[in-house]
C-alpha cells in the first residue's frame, strides 16, 4: 500500500492544452499535447486519447498532469508530463479535469 507520504512525492498540476498534433508514429492512436502549467511553464505530452477526443475538443482544455516524473520516450518523441485520466473497463480515456477555472500550474493536493 501507499502511504501518504509517497502520495506527497507527486507533483499534479494544472495546465491548459495550447497545442495539439496527431502523433503517427505511437503504438496506440495519440496526439502530442504541448501543455501551459502557467509560472512553471510549457511541456509536452503524448496522450493517447484520440478515438475519444478531437484536436478541437482538446485545445485549450484544462487539464491534470503528473510533472515531476522523468521524461519518457515513447517513438520519437520525449514526453515531460503524464496527462492523467479515468480508464474504464473498455479501455476508454477520460482525461481529468478541474471542475471550474483555475490558476495554471496550480497543484493538486
Amino acid at each position: 500500500m501507499a502511504t501518504l507520504d509517497d502520495l506527497q512525492k507527486i507533483e499534479m498540476r494544472v495546465g491548459r492544452i495550447v497545442a495539439v498534433e496527431d502523433f503517427r508514429a505511437a503504438r496506440n492512436p495519440s496526439y502530442k499535447l504541448t501543455i501551459d502549467f502557467g509560472p512553471f511553464g510549457t511541456r509536452r505530452s503524448s496522450a493517447a486519447v484520440r478515438p475519444w477526443h478531437s484536436k478541437e475538443q482538446l485545445d485549450g482544455r484544462l487539464v491534470v498532469c503528473v510533472t515531476n516524473l522523468p521524461p519518457k520516450r515513447i517513438a520519437t518523441f520525449d514526453s515531460e508530463v503524464l496527462t492523467l485520466g479515468a480508464i474504464d473497463a473498455e479501455k476508454k480515456v477520460t482525461l481529468l479535469e478541474p471542475d471550474a477555472a483555475c490558476e495554471l500550474g496550480s497543484r493538486i493536493g
